[in-house]
């Protein structure tokens, strides 16, 4: 499975994008703010592609996915929420948005588990 996270919408606050599953829109995204020096639990991770697992996350005490050597960064993971204070380096995912803002993001991110359940080959790049 491909996924492809298409950075499109740049505030002081936030960054917004749209997933793409196969090629096929699924939601929007949102992240930190893209940075040039990082600054811990508010920086996007940086653009490339990046091999996806799904475990237990001991944060949150649930199955979900995990980004592998994103360089830089560790337990980078898709997960529900709402606005840049959610976020913490993660990518968030939603299906409405507005400025700095996604929403039905639990519903959402539910979808999402139900896409990924026994799917063992999953890559996520992330473009402009």
């Amino acid at each position: 499975m491909k996924i492809v996270v298409v950075r499109d919408t740049f505030t002081e606050n936030s960054t917004i994008g749209k997933m793409l599953i196969d090629g096929a829109f699924f939601c929007y995204t949102l992240e930190d703010t893209i940075r040039d020096v990082k600054v811990h639990g508010e920086t996007a991770i940086p653009y490339g592609t990046y091999k996806v697992i799904v475990n237990m996350s001991n944060r949150f005490k649930r199955l979900m996915p995990l980004l592998i050597d994103v360089k830089g960064f560790e337990g980078v993971r898709i997960h529900n929420g709402n606005t840049k204070e959610h976020t913490h380096g993660c990518i968030l995912v939603g299906a409405t948005k507005s400025k700095d803002f996604i929403g039905d993001s639990k519903v959402t991110f539910n979808k999402l588990m139900t896409k990924l359940n026994g799917v063992k080959d999953i890559t996520l790049e992330i473009i402009r």
